[in-house]
C-alpha cells in the first residue's frame, strides 16, 4: 500500500490542506510533475482540497505568517493538522507523510506532533501547482479577494519586518548636510550682495569689518551714515566687541566718500541684511541639529572624524548601511571618483584621499605621510561605521578609542613612539562601554527609586493628613458626647432633687393636717 501524501499550503487568507491521490496520473519524478501541473484537468484529479481554515482577521494572518517565516508552528496550525490528518499512534509507523515548502517549519512540526514531514523538489512542484490553481480549489472566494488579502498581508508583513527606529534615520543626516552646504553657498553670495549694495553708501566699512555676519549687523544698525555720531560709539562697541574699531567706524563715516541713499533704498538694504542674519542663525541651529542627529545615528564615527566629515561620508555612500558595507579602500577615496577614473584612464597616480581629507588628522600629518595616514584613518572609519550600523547600544566609547589610536599613529609617524595593539584598545573600549552602560542603568535606577520614594512620601503625608483630620473629628465628637452626658447627668440630678423636695413637702403637709385634726377633736 502506497503512503498517502498530504500537502500544507500557507496562504494570505488561511491554512489549506490538500490530499494527493494517484501520483501516477501526473508522474513520479519532479520533471514530469513540472510539465503537468499547468493542466488543471489532470492536476485537479490528483490533488484534492481536504480542508481550508481561513484567518479570522488581518492581525491573526500577520501573526501566523510571521511564525511560519521563522519556522515556528503555532497552536492554530497544530489544531488544523491534528483535526484533519490521521492520528499518529505511538509505536506504529504512520501510513502518510505531510509535504511542506519550508523545511524549517517541517522539522518543528515533526518534533512537536511526530507527523512525518517531507520537503523536497517534488513537493515544491506540487505546491507550485496548488498556488497556480488555488482559486479554483476554493470556490467560495470572490474574484480579487485573494489578491487583496495577499497585498494587505504583504504590506503589513514588510512593515513588521523592517525594524524602524525613528531616532536612527540616517536620511535626516543626509538632508541636513545637503542643506548646510546649500546654506553656506547662499549665505556667502547674499552677504557679498549686502557688502556690494551697502558699499555704494559706506564703502569704507568693507575694509574695517571682514566678517560677513558682523557686517550685516553693523549695516542694519548704522543705516544712514550721516546720522552716525559719537553718542552711538557705546552701542557700536557692543556689536563689534572693540572700542577702537567702533571709533574707527564713526570716523570713517564722517569722511566717507559714498553717495547718499534714499530712505526707500536704505529700508531695502536693512531688510536684506536682516534676511542674511536670519539665514546665518538658522544655519547655526541646523548645525546643532546635525550634531545631535549624528550623536544618535553614528556616535563612533562622529567622535572619530567629527560631525561634518561623518555626515558627508554617510551622504556620499547613500546611507549608513551602505557606508558600513564599503571596504576601507573604497571609503578612503569616497568623493574622489572623478580623479580615480581619470587616473585609471591615463594610467597616472590614483588619489590618496577623498572626503576624509577634510579631517584634521590628514592636515596634521606631514606631506610624505598623508597617504599612509589617510589609509589608516579610512580603516578606523570603516570599523566605526560598522559598529554604529550594527550595534544595538548607542555608545561613543569605540570611537573615542579609535581616535586615540589615530593620534598614536600620528605620534608614531612623527616621533617614532610605538602605538598600542588593536586587541588591547578594543578590550579597553568594550570595558568602558560596559561601564557606561552600568552607570546609565544606575542613574535610571536611582531616578526610579527617587520617584518611588517621593510617591511613598506623598502617600504617607496624605495618610497623616487624613489621620489628623480623623483624629480631630473624633476628638471633637468625644467632647460633644461628654458634654451631652454631663447635661444628662445634671438633668437627672435635678429631677431627683425635685422629687426629693416634693416628697419632703408632702410629708410635712400631712403632719400639719393631722395636727389640725387633733386640735379640732379636742
Amino acid at each position: 500500500m502506497a503512503m498517502a501524501l498530504f500537502l500544507l499550503y500557507e496562504t494570505a487568507a488561511g491554512y489549506a490542506l490538500f490530499e494527493v491521490h494517484g501520483i501516477d496520473e501526473i508522474g513520479q519524478n519532479t520533471e514530469a510533475v513540472r510539465n503537468s501541473v499547468t493542466d488543471m484537468n489532470r492536476f485537479g484529479k490528483v490533488v484534492k482540497l481536504r480542508s481550508f481554515n481561513p484567518f479570522t482577521s488581518a492581525l491573526e494572518g500577520l501573526e501566523q505568517i510571521n511564525a511560519v517565516s521563522e519556522g515556528i508552528m503555532t497552536d492554530e496550525l497544530r489544531t488544523v493538522l491534528e483535526t484533519n490528518l490521521p492520528k499518529v499512534k505511538e509505536g506504529k509507523k504512520p501510513k502518510f507523510t505531510l509535504g511542506v515548502l519550508e523545511s524549517k517549519i517541517g522539522s518543528h512540526i515533526h518534533e512537536a506532533t511526530k507527523i512525518p514531514v517531507q520537503s523536497n523538489d517534488f513537493v515544491g512542484e506540487l505546491i507550485r501547482g496548488i498556488r497556480q490553481h488555488f482559486e479554483k480549489f476554493v470556490g467560495d472566494l470572490k474574484p480579487g479577494d485573494f489578491e487583496k488579502a495577499q497585498l494587505g498581508l504583504g504590506h503589513s508583513y514588510s512593515r513588521a519586518k523592517v525594524k524602524f527606529n525613528v531616532n536612527r534615520v540616517d536620511n535626516m543626516v543626509i538632508q541636513a548636510i545637503f542643506l548646510l552646504d546649500t546654506l553656506d553657498k547662499d549665505i556667502n553670495s547674499f552677504a557679498m550682495r549686502v557688502r556690494e549694495w551697502y558699499s555704494w553708501h559706506f564703502p569704507e566699512l568693507v575694509k574695517i569689518v571682514n566678517d560677513n555676519y558682523l557686517y550685516c549687523k553693523i549695516a542694519k544698525f548704522i543705516e544712514d551714515k550721516s546720522k552716525l555720531a559719537e553718542d552711538k560709539i557705546e552701542a557700536l562697541t557692543d556689536l563689534v566687541g572693540d572700542e577702537d574699531k567702533a571709533k574707527e567706524i564713526v570716523e570713517a563715516a564722517k569722511a566717507s566718500m559714498g553717495q547718499d541713499l534714499s530712505p526707500v533704498d536704505l529700508i531695502n538694504v536693512h531688510q536684506f541684511a536682516q534676511r542674511v542674519m536670519d539665514l546665518s542663525d538658522y544655519r547655526r541651529r541646523l548645525s546643532d541639529y546635525l550634531t545631535a542627529k549624528m550623536n544618535d545615528i553614528a556616535p563612533n564615527l562622529q567622535s572619530l572624524v567629527g560631525d561634518s566629515v561623518g555626515a558627508r561620508l554617510i551622504s556620499h555612500a547613500g546611507s549608513l548601511t551602505n557606508l558600513a558595507k564599503c571596504p576601507s579602500s573604497t571609503l578612503q577615496i569616497l568623493g574622489a571618483e572623478k580623479a580615480l577614473f581619470r587616473a585609471l584612464k591615463t594610467r597616472g597616480n590614483t588619489p590618496k584621499y577623498g572626503l576624509i581629507f577634510h579631517s584634521s588628522f590628514i592636515g596634521r600629518a606631514s606631506a610624505k605621510n598623508k597617504g599612509r595616514m589617510a589609509r589608516y584613518l579610512a580603516n578606523k572609519c570603516s570599523i566605526a561605521s560598522r559598529i554604529d550600523c550594527f550595534s544595538e547600544k548607542g555608545t561613543s566609547a569605540f570611537g573615542d578609542k579609535l581616535r586615540e589610536q589615530v593620534e598614536e599613529r600620528l605620534d608614531f609617524y612623527d616621533k617614532g613612539v610605538a602605538p598600542r595593539k588593536n586587541i588591547d584598545v578594543m578590550k579597553s573600549a568594550i570595558e568602558s562601554a560596559d561601564n557606561n552602560e552600568m552607570q546609565t542603568e544606575e542613574v535610571s535606577a536611582k531616578k526610579t527609586k527617587k520617584r518611588k520614594q517621593k510617591a511613598t512620601e506623598d502617600d504617607m503625608a496624605v495618610d497623616k493628613a487624613e489621620e489628623t483630620t480623623n483624629g480631630d473629628v473624633e476628638h471633637k465628637s468625644e467632647k460633644k458626647k461628654k458634654k451631652k452626658e454631663k447635661r444628662k447627668l445634671d438633668q437627672e440630678v435635678e429631677v431627683q432633687e425635685q422629687v426629693v423636695d416634693d416628697g419632703a413637702n408632702g410629708e410635712s403637709g400631712k403632719k400639719k393636717k393631722k395636727k389640725s385634726k387633733r386640735k379640732d377633736t379636742e
